[in-house]
């Protein structure tokens, strides 16, 4: 109810006519403004629409509006004790467990790596932004190792905790796995094409749509094959189970996070506007498997399929 991609498509016709796109960007500094920017007089060139088009179209929109946050997690705040983080980080962990949702994520993610090494790599290098304490790194590793796949997987995280517990699983289940303190949006200390696979996992509501768009961006550069974004589908329904599922593992914050994460979520059309804006191209896929959306990004010239979880 919460994509409205009827009003999301004539909004950006209107946009489009009135040459307000494409633009081009010079520094990253620059992107991350424009993007922002953007993307805020999109969502008010699509009240307008919705306005225009009638109440079963405004009235979505007022929801939207309503349920629309800029807050932020408890487990983003920078006065919070990193071990206290690394709890919340970890409550997330388990909570997709239970859902079984990493064996989804690395379902299709050994799909794409297979074309990579079919396509003459000798291994397919993966590397996972803001990975938390690692529950799909060690998820997609522990397949790696029980397949024998030519792949190597790098998590990463910003927070040393994070990356010291990470280490310490990795090394304790004796898995083709590291992970490295990495700021997601500087990776110029890696080198072009490192990897051939860059995967971002329930994190893009946690960033601006400018920071989401330099996150692309540098990806392009550092990645052979492909961005991939997963996230939760923006909807009413999220709205209200996203915080039941976090509740119950009994604590307060997480459960806030829950509630506050399903606000923020990008609807489909969003993240195609900050795909392109990133790429300069309409090289992406956004798809959904319920409750889940899936931005996918090709830097090969392939032309994207429509992936989807199992």
């Amino acid at each position: 109810m919460l994509q409205m991609k009827k009003a999301a498509l004539k909004a950006l016709e209107n946009l489009r006519s009135a040459g307000e796109i494409p633009f081009v960007w010079q520094s990253m500094e620059e992107l991350e403004t424009k993007t922002n920017a953007f993307v805020s007089h999109f969502l008010d060139e699509r009240l307008k629409v919705s306005k225009e088009l009638g109440g079963g179209f405004f009235l979505p929109e007022l929801l939207d509006r309503l349920m629309r946050t800029s807050e932020s997690e408890n487990m983003d705040d920078r006065e919070l004790p990193e071990i206290e983080k690394l709890e919340l980080v970890k409550a997330l962990d388990r909570q997709n467990e239970m859902l079984h949702l990493y064996p989804r994520y690395v379902a299709m993610l050994l799909s794409l790596l297979d074309e990579t090494v079919k396509g003459g790599e000798p291994e397919a290098r993966v590397l996972e932004l803001a990975s938390g304490s690692g529950g799909l790194a060690i998820a997609l590793a522990e397949e790696v190792k029980r397949k024998n796949l030519a792949v190597s997987v790098t998590g990463s995280d910003i927070i040393p905790i994070f990356i010291e517990e990470g280490n310490r699983l990795a090394a304790e289940k004796k898995l083709p796995l590291r992970f490295r303190q990495l700021n997601a949006y500087d990776l110029s200390e890696l080198s072009a094409g490192s990897f051939d696979l860059m995967v971002l996992s329930q994190s893009l509501h946690h960033f601006t749509p400018g920071q989401l768009a330099v996150m692309i961006a540098q990806s392009a550069k550092y990645t052979k094959t492909a961005f991939v974004g997963i996230d939760g589908y923006r909807s009413i329904l999220l709205a209200g189970g996203v915080p039941l599922m976090a509740s119950m593992q009994g604590i307060a914050s997480f459960a806030l996070d829950g509630f506050t994460s399903a606000r923020k979520f990008y609807s489909e059309p969003e993240l195609a506007i900050i795909a392109e804006i990133a790429t300069g191209k309409k090289d992406h896929t956004i798809t959904s498997s319920w409750p889940l959306s899936i931005l996918t990004i090709r830097f090969d010239g392939v032309k994207p399929d429509a992936p989807r979880l199992p």
